[in-house]
């Protein structure tokens, strides 16, 4: 249980709302968090940077987490991106070259405060962690080290739009988030007359995002940039990468400890996307006081004894019976000097896709087809869990069926898998396209099935996701398919499985046409990589935090996800619910309501039926009596639909004021099937 902190070793003055303003005239609203004599005593400086508007996006956290940091010495500042909050202009893209150019400005602003030493780190998670990282590549002078959450060094291998070459349905699903978020009022009470200037500008030169993402289906320049594995000596300052396996950036920590020159270290948690100290599943951990120590160290030069630690932390979890979400998730912490780890922490095992199932001994002596149903992988689960709903995937048995799977005798000793399975085969592709997905699940004496780890790809993207390579139906392709990063241990007596596929929805979008493959005969083996590493008691502390918002609920948060089949067609259509409820803010009275509704639907073998259809609504104000009164309502809506060629993309958004329309959108673009 998080403990709530209400003193510190420093008092804290909070600035509700301030301006930067940039060279170009732009001003960008910030809010402060700082010790209240720091104009007498200077401190070092961290900044969080986000689209996400400090005002009600993320003040949940906000107050949980920068109040904390400020009472032990530090000035904590939030900053709303241009277009987003309170701050001025436009936004046109995520990670736009203006995007950075403003932080440096932000930074040298920072820097040149009374109240700072000249210091300065950046934290941030997602949007916030991608920004540290390219931001920190540009070396600004001031930035000594940053953390970095849940996020990623390849936008084209490991973010939001695409894997292993396949679209992800989250390219479309985040595209519909922003239309919604970016759609958000700026608050009257902090920016006053202007708000409703500010607010129709946003509306009416809205960006769609998805016909850009959608436009780039291989990892071209527009991808490469803020991209940092293209130089990891480009950044000097010091790095913290975490994550969560619950979450979908897990496979960039290994690169970045792999391949990062600087000082650096690796966290990898049971957690989803979320901040440590208050993620599921628990155990949640004292991440604001390992913050501090990394802080500490790098911004005040106190040797905290954090960098003389082994360079990761990985939590191994427990196989647990598959559950559409957990809550806690037992297992065993264990530390390796450094990735790839030391030899004596971590052995590749062959095991081989044989006649036998999954086993050391024995190869496959005759091809075996994978006749999947472009309706495979309903039971999948979110690719990234965010809302706190049934996000993780249930039994796999039903996903099982529609595959081709292998599986090993029981581990009598079970065993620890710590880093990346990889697939090694040869495949043929009854199309002149295709993709290949690989799911290892944990099967129970009992039968049930949980998904441990998967890894999905293009084969028309197999040599090189720059540049399309044809496949020759019938013709044999060399396969290596990595798996996510995963920490698992494999309980007593159970069994591995190999489940290869040639659909999976709505994880990513399905192929141009159905293509079955066939896997051929040889030695298509499975590299398992199994942990010797040693277990070590928890090496955090409790979580903490500061006090928290003063929340009034007026409708509770209510995600969910539903899966249903028309029997007749066979077409399966898998529906998210994404209700985050309304909430009150008690110090400022704003309200905000905010809900979507996904839905994803395929055909058995139908290709150009796949479509998907994404409604937000958001609604925010401000009741008679709690000044600067106001209402305000959006409705954004993404369709995607397809034929063998082409994509078509439909959206619209419409806004009103009290009822009255204040703007009405509307986007169709067909955009060519190019490599996906």
């Amino acid at each position: 249980m998080m403990r709530i902190k209400q003193e510190f070793p420093r008092t804290v003055r909070h600035i509700e709302h301030t301006l930067i303003t940039l060279a170009d005239g732009t001003r960008l609203a910030a809010r402060i968090w700082l010790p209240e004599d720091a104009e007498q005593h200077p401190v070092p400086a961290i900044l969080e940077y986000l689209p996400y508007r400090k005002r009600d996006g993320t003040a949940v956290r906000d107050e949980l987490t920068h109040p904390y940091l400020a009472g032990h010495g530090y000035a904590c500042i939030r900053v709303d991106m241009r277009g987003n909050g309170e701050s001025d202009s436009l936004m046109e893209d995520e990670y736009a070259p203006q995007e950075q150019a403003d932080a440096l400005e932000v930074i040298d602003w920072i820097a040149a405060q009374p109240w700072c030493t000249g210091k300065l780190g950046m934290m941030g998670i997602s949007w916030g962690g991608f920004n540290s990282l390219q931001v920190a590549a540009l070396r600004p002078e001031p930035l000594k080290a940053i953390i970095t959450l849940c996020s990623t060094d390849d936008r084209y291998a490991d973010d939001i739009h695409y894997k292993g070459g396949n679209m992800l349905l989250e390219n479309l699903a985040w595209a519909a988030t922003m239309l919604s978020f970016s759609s958000a009022v700026p608050d009257p009470a902090l920016v006053g007359e202007e708000w409703h200037a500010m607010w129709k500008t946003r509306l009416d030169n809205m960006p769609l995002l998805a016909e850009t993402w959608l436009s780039h289906q291989r990892r071209d320049d527009y991808w490469r940039h803020g991209s940092i594995c293209e130089n990891y000596a480009d950044i000097e300052a010091a790095v913290y990468c975490i994550s969560g396996w619950g979450d979908a950036y897990i496979n960039t920590i290994p690169r970045m400890m792999e391949r990062l020159t600087c000082p650096k270290k690796a966290l990898l948690g049971p957690w989803i996307h979320k901040y440590p100290h208050f993620a599921i599943p628990d155990p949640a951990i004292g991440f604001l006081q390992e913050a501090l120590r990394w802080w500490d160290y790098w911004l005040k030069d106190i040797d905290t004894g954090i960098m003389a630690e082994p360079e990761c932390t990985f939590y191994l979890q427990d196989g647990l019976p598959p559950a559409p979400k957990y809550d806690v998730r037992p297992g065993q912490w264990v530390q390796t000097a450094g990735w790839p780890a030391p030899e004596d922490s971590i052995e590749v095992r062959h095991l081989n896709l044989s006649d036998r199932g999954l086993t050391a001994e024995t190869s496959l002596t005759a091809p075996q087809p994978i006749t999947s149903p472009l309706t495979a992988g309903a039971l999948q689960g979110e690719y990234i869990g965010l809302w706190y709903g049934a996000d993780f995937p249930p039994d796999q048995r039903r996903d099982d069926g529609l595959a081709l799977t292998f599986d090993s005798l029981p581990f009598e000793d079970g065993l620890d898998i710590l880093g990346q399975p990889m697939l090694v085969a040869q495949l043929a592709s009854a199309a002149d396209c295709g993709q290949l997905n690989v799911r290892l699940c944990d099967v129970s004496p009992s039968g049930e099935s949980a998904l441990i780890t998967y890894g999905t790809l293009n084969l028309l993207l197999r040599d090189d996701p720059a540049r399309v390579s044809p496949v020759t139906p019938g013709a044999p392709l060399d396969i290596t398919l990595k798996l996510d990063l995963i920490g698992y241990r494999l309980p007593k007596g159970h069994r591995l499985r190999v489940a290869l596929s040639s659909a999976n929805f709505p994880l990513v979008w399905s192929p141009k046409k159905r293509a079955d493959l066939t896997l051929l005969a040889g030695a298509p083996r499975l590299e398992l990589p199994v942990s010797h590493a040693t277990y070590v008691d928890m090496p955090f502390e409790p979580p903490e935090a500061a006090t928290p918002c003063r929340l009034e609920t007026l409708r509770p948060a209510a995600p969910k996800r539903t899966i249903s089949e028309d029997v007749a067609s066979g077409e399966v259509r898998v529906i998210v619910e994404d209700d985050m409820g309304a909430m009150r803010f008690l110090d400022h009275g704003l309200w905000v309501d905010q809900r979507a509704r996904e839905v994803y639907t395929s055909h058995p073998s139908d290709a150009t039926r796949t479509c998907a259809d994404i409604t937000w609504h958001y609604k925010a104000g401000r009741d008679v009596g709690d000044g600067a009164a106001f209402a305000v309502e959006v409705e954004s809506r993404y369709r995607l639909s397809c034929d063998e060629e082409n994509f078509y993309l439909e959206a619209e958004q419409i806004a009103r004021e009290r009822e009255a329309i204040v703007s009405t959108k509307t986007w169709w673009k067909r955009i060519a099937r190019d490599a996906v």
